[in-house]
């Protein structure tokens, strides 16, 4: 299993008139979470795009318990559970600074040929990069 944490102080812009995180932001945080564990393996959503490759979100789904507010920092956990195929799950756990969960989800994405928007496997440095993850699964 391969997991990552970030933390993100929600700033004064991403919350409504209750000083709340808006709950449209949750995705701009997802995506934060993703692209960090992304570089944890060694390898950047731009390297993929530089070869040609994509990533689109072709499911997504939140589920918020608390509100996380101005000025709190964050901790969002993203946790992939499987080695992908033609699709990689992320599923995602975001905690207050009291360590409670405000917030889980998922996004599904595919991987898809940057020039024609055709699906395709996902490429082998990928796979070789998130391969010492699941080695003792």
């Amino acid at each position: 299993m391969l997991t990552s944490e970030s933390k993100i102080r929600v700033r004064y812009s991403e919350t409504d008139q209750m000083r709340y995180a808006y709950y449209g932001h949750y995705a701009a945080y997802y995506e934060v979470a993703r692209t960090d564990l992304m570089r944890k393996i060694g390898l950047s959503y731009r390297q993929l795009e530089d070869m040609g490759i994509i990533m689109p979100v072709v499911e997504m789904k939140i589920r918020y318990y608390k509100p996380a507010r101005y000025d709190d920092v964050i901790t969002v956990k993203v946790i992939v559970k499987e080695m992908p195929t033609a699709r990689i799950m992320f599923y995602y756990e975001v905690y207050n600074e009291a360590g409670d969960k405000t917030n889980e989800g998922y996004t599904l994405m595919t991987f898809a040929d940057m020039q024609t928007g055709r699906p395709m496997r996902p490429p082998k440095i990928l796979l070789d990069a998130m391969r010492p993850y699941f080695e003792n699964e």
